[in-house]
């Protein structure tokens, strides 16, 4: 198995159907048998499907969103920096958020498939499978996007039976919360970036579709 160097860049995409990827720069924290663990800084560019107009995806409805066509805008993250924690052989990420004065946020469990790494291009490819989790920093969960699931099913992006095996998949998420296992238990919630990180180049719009 071949890993990355802390401080590579990287970029992590979500590929879906309409073959209008989301392609994030972000920087390597860690990479180990444990998993990947990379950052998303503040400010940096990146590529994301946004509908023709240029509004949000979820502007469309929970069907309309997989249906309406969608075009690629080149963007920066506006938000704080996320830490992000793709566990090996799990299909789910952990997404660490703070707050503009530093203080953690909580965890956001982002259900998807097990990552595809392409070393040479550094980059690492995954598909988003829409139902999500939140979970606060005293640790209750919340579900979410549960209606964009069943829009995803209304719309054919997923059959009911995948849509099952989706929240079954969530349920496993939330056990693995509940039991506090890695990456959890992990305090990674008091990480703070190296201040000397540049940010990442932009994404080539071309390459990414």
């Amino acid at each position: 198995m071949t890993y990355w160097s802390p401080g590579t860049t990287i970029e992590w995409i979500y590929a879906n159907d309409h073959d209008k990827p989301t392609v994030r720069p972000m920087t390597v924290v860690r990479d180990d048998a444990d998993g990947l663990v990379a950052w998303l800084a503040p400010g940096t560019p990146l590529l994301k499907a946004v509908l023709r107009d240029g509004r949000e995806l979820r502007h469309a409805g929970p069907v309309g969103m997989f249906t309406e066509p969608r075009v690629l805008k080149r963007d920066i993250w506006h938000g704080t920096g996320i830490l992000k924690v793709a566990p090996a052989g799990k299909p789910w990420s952990v997404w660490y958020f703070w707050g503009s004065d530093g203080s953690f946020r909580g965890w956001y469990v982002n259900l998807e498939d097990p990552h595809t790494r392409d070393y040479e291009a550094r980059r690492t490819t995954t598909q988003d499978h829409v139902l999500d989790l939140w979970i606060t920093p005293d640790r209750e969960i919340h579900w979410k996007d549960e209606d964009e699931l069943e829009g995803a099913v209304q719309a054919g992006r997923f059959t009911q039976a995948r849509a099952d095996e989706i929240t079954a998949t969530a349920h496993q998420a939330v056990a693995d919360i509940e039991a506090w296992t890695h990456p959890f238990c992990d305090e990674w919630e008091s990480w703070t970036p190296p201040a000397h990180w540049p940010l990442p180049p932009a994404p080539d719009l071309i390459r990414a579709g």
